[in-house]
């Protein structure tokens, strides 16, 4: 095991009516606030109204930013630091899934650098100072947005979608109600339980090999994706199946799998730069890539780790160990087509002939992942054989 830090900075309010105790919260670090949410599901569940009624108990002046999309844009970004500035706001309040905190987080960063908000992500983590303490308000479970400082931004002029980490960032509380969820429709439950697992496999399939707690702990939640998924999916309003997973979302991407080992992400950077040209839901575009990645990857040097998965997370036995890694390999497949996602990038409306441009994107800042390092040719490959 590698040595580490880890600190958990945010306060997590868990359950049913958490969200009574918002006001209490926010007072402790501001009575001025920025309110970011995305389009018109909070308002139709009646969360909006529930909050604002709140705040307004709390005698909290509220300035609001709506209308933050899925793959958040940097646009949303610079409106929210400009209403931030223009009306001396002290907190920030994200309601919804992982777009609308990232857009909150970049925000909070935004307000203390001089430059363009995007400059962040091209130049890196080191340009991130300090931030404007916010919370959130999950509604959506898969990004684990709520629990750490990472946020994911697109760039419609550059065709980009780059990520930056500070633990600035990560939110002082978070209130996670399961019942916030169960509006969430069919379609983005599963797309949200893939994004879920894919965040535990980048970390699970990492190079370290003495990693023995990252690693139980990784397989006993990629298994409550699988027993509780399909639930969520059939019954949207099962308490326990959407708490289950809402909960498993933020221990994936808290820090806990990963600290201690190398982490991988090569899948993710692919998906980036797909998702930043055509606009995929993250989760589909991960379900199609991730048992590609898989194929792609696998050889003699990583059939341990492949193994493991098999037998430890599919009980999978097969004549031979290779056997034994590709029955694994085509039981997560088997998985997500099972939750109704796509398998193949044409099935998105991806177009053969922007696959080396996509490819190009991926590894313009170097080369991904860490399991296997892929260059602009086996990135390349992979989206051909996904195509």
């Amino acid at each position: 095991m590698l040595d580490f830090t880890y600190a958990v900075l945010t306060k997590i309010l868990f359950g049913r009516n958490t969200i009574d105790r918002l006001d209490e919260e926010i007072e402790r670090y501001a009575d001025r606030i920025l309110f970011v949410y995305g389009g018109g599901s909070i308002k139709r569940i009646g969360l909006y109204d529930t909050i604002l009624k709140i705040l307004d108990t709390g005698d909290i002046d509220v300035v609001e930013l709506s209308g933050v999309q899925p793959n958040p844009r940097i646009t949303s970004v610079r409106q929210g630091i400009q209403l931030c500035k223009d009306n001396n706001l002290e907190f920030i309040l994200a309601v919804g899934g992982g777009s609308v905190i990232d857009c909150a987080k970049t925000i909070a960063a935004g307000m203390y650098y001089e430059g363009d908000p995007w400059d962040l992500f091209v130049l890196g983590d080191s340009t991130i100072r300090a931030a404007l303490p916010l919370g959130t308000i999950l509604t959506f479970a898969g990004t684990g947005s709520e629990m750490n400082g990472n946020a994911v931004i697109s760039n419609q002029e550059t065709e980009e979608k780059l990520a930056i980490h500070h633990d600035l960032l990560r939110p002082r509380f978070s209130i996670l109600d399961p019942t916030s969820t169960f509006s969430v429709p069919k379609d983005q439950t599963a797309a949200g339980t893939v994004d879920i697992y894919s965040h535990i496999l980048e970390q699970y399939f990492s190079p370290t090999k003495d990693a023995f707690v990252q690693d139980r702990l990784a397989e006993s939640l990629l298994k409550t994706c699988i027993q509780y998924g399909p639930i969520a999916v059939a019954e949207p309003t099962n308490y326990e199946a959407r708490a289950q997973l809402m909960w498993t979302s933020s221990l994936a991407l808290n820090g806990l799998l990963g600290y201690g080992r190398i982490t991988d992400w090569a899948t993710h950077g692919i998906e980036h730069a797909v998702s930043a040209a055509y606009d995929v839901t993250h989760g589909i575009g991960l379900a199609i890539l991730t048992p590609f990645w898989m194929e792609y990857v696998l050889n003699e040097e990583t059939l341990s780790k492949f193994i493991d998965y098999a037998h430890n997370v599919w009980s999978v036995n097969e004549k031979n160990d290779f056997a034994t890694a590709k029955r694994g390999i085509e039981k997560t497949r088997e998985f997500f087509t099972s939750l109704e996602m796509p398998t193949r990038l044409r099935d998105v409306g991806v177009k053969d002939t922007k696959l080396d441009e996509l490819a190009e994107k991926t590894v313009l800042y170097g080369t991904v992942g860490k399991l296997k390092k892929l260059g602009k040719s086996d990135v390349l490959t992979i989206l051909q054989n996904a195509y």
